[in-house]
């Protein structure tokens, strides 16, 4: 809905205000705060509009106003197209990512971790299973009794799993010798989908250890099936500081999404190349919440996302400033130097 510049002003200026205090915005506070030179019945005027328009609403007949799901919307689309990254929030997130020998679920924990404390929200990552992980490296490690423990370097971290395989040390250096020098360079997907080409090429070294690399790729087809998510609530007391009635029943609202795996996977789960924004209107007078994500890209591939889940009224400008630092800092990752 196209809107005249000075009604974009003042929806904005409602909008942040009432962020920050969570009072209804009258007319007057509009000119006193924002536009000064501009009469009270004018912004009268169009405070009506806006409200007609569907991006605000009254609390009464007499009150102020707040705003509605789509002013939120409005003012996130206007935020983002023009958004600056505060890198001094999250200056820890380049260590953390440059630590890559770390498992991908201590990634993913430690990603959630980093957003929830720059943003002071409840933060959630979620990877979408590990098909576009791109491998780098194939180890496996001989342990005894009848087992091998396997390490996958991909460009988000490393996957381990033990298998269930009696095999000399050298079979297994040379499995993940040949493995890596095969398939080094392309996802785990294409990995398993093009591993009969492989057979036929080594196949008189292959009966060394076959039962190794069988096993292996029995493994990798369980990991594929997985899902990796962590959830972060520790910004969630920041919810129930916000003081008054209706913001406790937002913070339950999300607290309740924050139990609910089935939903978040819902929400986390798309291939959207940027940060997006969904604000969600609760039902039968529910409480509504926002969640702002981004995608988790490496090596031009979309493996996850990240995003912090919070009520309607929240500073979207620190929370979307955080998230796409990190973006951005993930992005680079394929260019980070790392070693098993």
């Amino acid at each position: 809905m196209e809107l005249s510049q000075r009604k974009r002003e003042i929806l904005c200026a409602v909008v942040e205000d009432y962020i920050k205090d969570a009072s209804p915005i009258t007319s007057g506070g509009v000119k006193d705060r924002h536009l000064n030179d501009v009469s009270s019945a004018t912004l009268r005027n169009e405070l009506n509009a806006l409200e007609a328009m569907g991006f605000l609403r009254q609390l009464h007949t007499s009150s102020g106003r707040v705003p509605t799901s789509e002013g939120y919307r409005f003012y996130v689309s206007s935020l983002l197209s023009d958004l600056k990254v505060d890198e001094s929030k999250i200056d820890s997130v380049q260590k953390i990512l440059q630590e890559r020998t770390k498992s991908v679920s201590e990634i993913v924990s430690e990603l959630a971790k980093i957003v929830s404390e720059a943003t002071n929200y409840p933060a959630v990552v979620m990877m979408n299973g590990y098909d576009n992980l791109i491998l780098e490296e194939v180890k496996i490690i001989p342990l005894i009794a009848e087992n091998a423990l396997v390490l996958l370097r991909t460009t988000h971290g490393i996957i381990n799993n033990n298998l269930n395989v009696k095999a000399s040390q050298k079979a297994c250096e040379d499995a993940g010798a040949n493995l890596t020098k095969m398939f080094a360079g392309k996802t785990l997907k294409q990995m398993i989908d093009e591993f009969d080409s492989f057979e036929n090429m080594f196949n008189s070294q292959l009966d060394e250890y076959k039962e190794v690399v069988d096993n292996l790729l029995e493994s990798i087809r369980e990991v594929l099936q997985h899902k990796s998510m962590a959830v972060r609530s520790a910004g969630s007391m920041k919810l129930l500081a916000m003081g008054n009635q209706e913001n406790i029943k937002n913070a339950q609202k999300v607290f309740g999404l924050l139990e609910d795996e089935d939903e978040l996977t819902e929400l986390f789960t798309g291939d959207e190349e940027d940060i997006s924004v969904e604000v969600k209107d609760g039902v039968q007078g529910e409480a509504g919440y926002s969640v702002v994500k981004a995608p988790i890209i490496v090596g031009g591939k979309n493996i996850g996302s990240f995003g912090v889940v919070g009520p309607q009224r929240m500073d979207y400008s620190l929370i979307a400033s955080a998230i796409k630092f990190v973006a951005s800092e993930i992005e680079n990752l394929d260019k980070l130097p790392d070693k098993f």
